[in-house]
């Protein structure tokens, strides 16, 4: 849910005095800045540890409260416990990161750089606050829902009393993965720009998008390097043998090299706004199904150069197919349209591929709980559509009483080349946390949250 315009090559980024109060974790004066939980504290750490977790270390968090960081079954893991704790928990589902990148969790949940402030205001309410890493990095929807249930399990075994799945882009689909194959453990979930349709509309859009590009600037300054293959990655995300560069850095760059040929275009585009480039950047758009904007064409590009190979490996095969199906770019003759579909790279979904993606990537929309979704009508990795098609699900499963749905306005900040491009769960802190609000009130009430909820 972190406020964040372009992830895709903007890298995302916490003593104590006065004397010891009820509940406050103090500094050891024998030595300064040695974090020492109080009574309260140790006994939960002592929990911990008596319930599996392992690596335990502790730090200070805001306003006396403690930040745990561990081992689940070996998988790392981070809790902000308040010192008013009201055993009430947020799990966090978090987004994609580029294949070959090391899992992690935040250093600090609270601190105000993270999903926009909305941890922040949670943990300010009294609620424990809990991220656990993936398995992988890339496609982790199934290792994201089974980390967070060990995570779970844990804060079930230190008093917690109600969990909260909550989630954003990647996150949005774990939260529903949570909510729908765990039904009993969540009492409610919030999914903020979420892959929330499933994944397999959204990898074909990505295919899509590349596919077009591909075609469309074939031969001109503005192709992409790499391979062309539609079914895998057309650059590698780890850095070769003798490379000087560390891992996240060579992934950098390749983020980079996949985007300065579209930010061209788009200055080619911009000098001509009736000319070649600007027509190239409206067909792509609309065979993609995203907006003709900067960073609504580099995000889905770049995710679809360097990930279709974990999207393969994790789901056993390609999980979408195009053999059928005819496309249809605007301002193109039939002559034109007919190259267009008899170039086009043609492949099939794996059945197995498509079983995995079912199971852990496209909600039923069975879920049992109260869920607030939210998106920006324009996004530029993870479209409105996806909103759109969990409303359908959902309708179709007969459960419109069980979700809130909110589209909020899409927002932009300055990229590379004197753009303005769209953001990607661009969410201000007050949506984000009206959104937590709306749902947990809903859950205690009982009265769904209005159309004006979130805005």
């Amino acid at each position: 849910m972190t406020r964040s315009a372009f992830p895709f090559f903007l890298a995302l980024a916490i003593g104590l005095s006065g004397p010891a109060q009820a509940g406050q974790a103090v500094a050891s004066a024998s030595a300064p800045g040695v974090f020492v939980p109080d009574a309260a504290q140790a006994a939960l750490v002592a929990k911990a540890r008596r319930a599996g977790a392992t690596d335990i270390t502790t730090r200070p968090a805001p306003d006396g409260g403690m930040i745990v960081n561990g081992k689940l079954d070996g998988r790392i893991f981070v809790l902000a416990i308040p010192a008013n704790w009201n055993r009430e928990v947020v799990l966090i589902g978090q987004g994609y990161a580029t294949p070959d990148s090391t899992p992690k969790v935040p250093e600090d949940p609270t601190a105000p750089s993270e999903s926009g402030g909305v941890l922040r205001h949670i943990y300010g309410e009294g609620l424990a606050v809990g991220v656990a890493a993936f398995d992988k990095s890339g496609i982790a929807t199934k290792s994201g829902a089974k980390n967070a249930m060990r995570l779970h399990a844990l804060t079930t075994r230190l008093g917690a009393k109600r969990h909260y799945a909550v989630g954003g882009s990647m996150g949005g689909s774990i939260v529903l993965a949570l909510i729908e194959l765990y039904p009993k453990a969540f009492a409610g979930a919030v999914s903020m720009c979420g892959v929330t349709e499933g994944w397999r509309p959204l990898v074909q859009q990505l295919a899509d998008t590349r596919g077009a590009y591909d075609l469309l600037t074939e031969g001109t300054p503005y192709a992409l390097p790499g391979a062309h293959d539609l079914t895998r990655s057309g650059l590698p995300t780890e850095p070769p043998a003798g490379d000087p560069n560390s891992g996240d850095a060579f992934r950098a760059q390749q983020k980079m090299r996949i985007l300065m040929p579209i930010f061209a275009l788009f200055q080619a585009a911009k000098a001509r706004p009736d000319g070649r480039e600007a027509r190239i950047i409206r067909q792509v758009a609309a065979v993609g199904g995203f907006a003709p904007d900067p960073a609504a064409i580099g995000a889905p590009v770049y995710a679809a150069v360097l990930g279709m190979d974990d999207i393969v490996a994790t789901m056993g095969g390609l999980p979408i197919g195009n053999g059928s199906k005819t496309y249809a770019p605007p301002e193109m003759s039939a002559e034109e349209t007919a190259d267009f579909n008899r170039r086009m790279q043609r492949y099939n979904a794996a059945p197995h591929a498509i079983a995995y993606a079912r199971q852990w990537h496209e909600p039923t929309g069975k879920f049992r709980v109260p869920l607030v979704t939210v998106h920006q009508t324009i996004d530029s990795l993870v479209p409105f559509s996806q909103s759109e098609g969990l409303g359908r699900i959902v309708a179709a499963a007969g459960n419109g009483a069980r979700i809130a749905q909110y589209a909020v306005p899409p927002t932009k900040m300055p990229l590379p080349g004197g753009f303005d491009g769209y953001t990607h769960c661009g969410f201000s802190p007050k949506q984000n946390a009206d959104a937590f609000d709306a749902m947990r009130a809903w859950v205690r009430t009982g009265r769904r949250p209005g159309p004006e909820a979130v805005k």
